[in-house]
């Protein structure tokens, strides 16, 4: 399995993690007729704007760098709650993605949440093409808000 390590985002991540976000646009931005700088600006205002709510509304969260050898390949957002796990986001580069390593990421959580006795919750957009890989590892929907479903893991849901 590959070498996979996590340190805190600083602030010197800001450019990384805005192209991360800024590739899990790109389908949806393919269909608007803006030219590359229109949505340069855009993707950098809806980064801005995700990244200030996150770290305003989601205190205590880990913050991570996903790290592949040392190198930076996505971000990891993580809460760990007293009543839940709740995965704020979760996003690799296009490059990293389908490889297994979200999986990975996701079995150890998995497995710390069925150590604690914690169910395991996430937004996920209705069109994201994840919503399968979480289908695969058990979670079933349990809410709607907006674009979002909300999916839920629980390892009493598993032994069903």
């Amino acid at each position: 399995m590959p070498n996979l390590s996590f340190r805190p985002i600083d602030e010197a991540d800001r450019d990384f993690l805005s192209a991360v976000y800024a590739s899990t646009r790109t389908e949806e931005l393919a269909q608007v007729d803006w030219d590359e700088q229109q949505k340069a600006a855009f993707l950098e205002m809806q980064f801005s704007a995700q990244h200030q709510y996150y770290q305003e509304h989601y205190k205590g969260t880990d913050f991570l760098i996903i790290l592949l050898d040392n190198q930076p390949i996505g971000r990891f957002y993580i809460s760990r709650w007293s009543s839940e796990f709740r995965i704020v986001d979760l996003a690799l580069l296009p490059e990293f993605r389908d490889t297994g390593i979200g999986t990975q990421i996701l079995r150890n959580v998995l497995s710390e949440a069925t150590t604690l006795g914690k169910p395991v919750r996430i937004h996920v957009e209705r069109f994201n093409p994840a919503q399968s890989l979480y289908r695969r590892l058990g979670f079933a929907k349990t809410g709607e808000y907006g674009v979002y479903d909300l999916m839920e893991w629980s390892d009493k849901k598993q032994a069903c």
